[in-house]
């Protein structure tokens, strides 16, 4: 039997408690006013570090009634809008607290741009946040900072984003970010997986409007030179637009190099130079 009131589960015929504590994990039945009575939901957002608090502060709720209510006379509005300016100041009496307030504003405005998912937005607040720990945003650009964090976490998840994508969007110079990137590898000791140019053959192939089987003609070619190694050391990026290029090509779509490397993010020589590799390495 469950005891809902003490959060038991017990024998009913020795009594015997077989477990306790148990979380009731559906809606909040009690409600004390018409908002909460609207939406009787346990608890509140989910934390996440892409918060400058993690979601743990409290707000005084904006309605100007009491626990019955009813409303509130003009001097105690008066009080309780003093009230949630002082409440809404303290939550960020820090400087740290500041620095991560503006910078997780920017990393939610970058991400919405870029269609960064939740999972590589968290890994981007937890790199800044360990940064901010060892002190390295200190006297550093916030939109630089958090441009490097948002590249290292698409490194790290394997998102095929690229930093010249991040840095177009954050309004910022390659380099600028580049040099943060570098930093925070330096300092922090991460160590980032070796980019794949297969995951970039989707992305490639949806900006040029190539076909599925032009895309799969790729990723076999792709396949075949990382196993021969010669993806080693570069560009994924103008990696999967030269495998892309070669399969149109092979599969008579009328492409040419401008609209893979327009598509791609990259140069047209640099779309040449690996083609010919790629056909030397494979006697194409």
């Amino acid at each position: 039997m469950l005891d809902t009131t003490m959060g038991e589960m017990f024998c009913g015929s020795c009594g015997l408690v077989l477990r306790e504590r148990i979380e009731e994990e559906g809606p909040e039945w009690r409600a004390f006013s018409k908002e909460e009575r609207e939406d009787r939901s346990r608890a509140g957002s989910p934390l996440s570090l892409a918060i400058h608090d993690m979601g743990l502060s409290t707000i005084i709720a904006p309605y100007d009634r009491d626990a019955s209510g009813r409303g509130l006379s003009s001097p105690m509005k008066a009080a309780m809008e003093r009230l949630r300016l002082w409440d809404s100041r303290s939550q960020v009496r820090e400087s740290i607290d500041r620095n991560l307030r503006q910078a997780f504003h920017e990393l939610d405005r970058l991400a919405d741009k870029l269609g960064i998912s939740e999972a590589v937005i968290d890994k981007a607040a937890y790199i800044y946040r360990k940064a901010a720990e060892r002190g390295l945003v200190r006297g550093r650009s916030i939109p630089a900072m958090v441009a490097a964090c948002l590249y290292a976490a698409c490194r790290a998840t394997l998102t095929p984003r690229t930093l010249k994508d991040i840095s177009a969007v954050s309004g910022l110079k390659k380099k600028e970010a580049a040099r943060c990137y570098r930093l925070i590898l330096k300092e922090m000791d991460i160590k980032m997986p070796v980019s794949d140019p297969i995951i970039c053959v989707s992305r490639v192939a949806a900006k040029a409007g190539l076909s599925e089987r032009t895309k799969r003609r790729a990723i076999e070619l792709l396949r075949k030179a990382v196993e021969l190694r010669a993806t080693a050391g570069k560009d994924p990026m103008g990696m999967a637009a030269a495998a892309l290029y070669m399969a149109c090509v092979l599969e008579g779509e009328p492409k040419t190099q401008r609209d893979v490397a327009e598509a791609a993010g990259v140069t047209e020589v640099t779309i040449r130079n690996r083609y010919k590799n790629l056909r030397a390495l494979m006697n194409i």
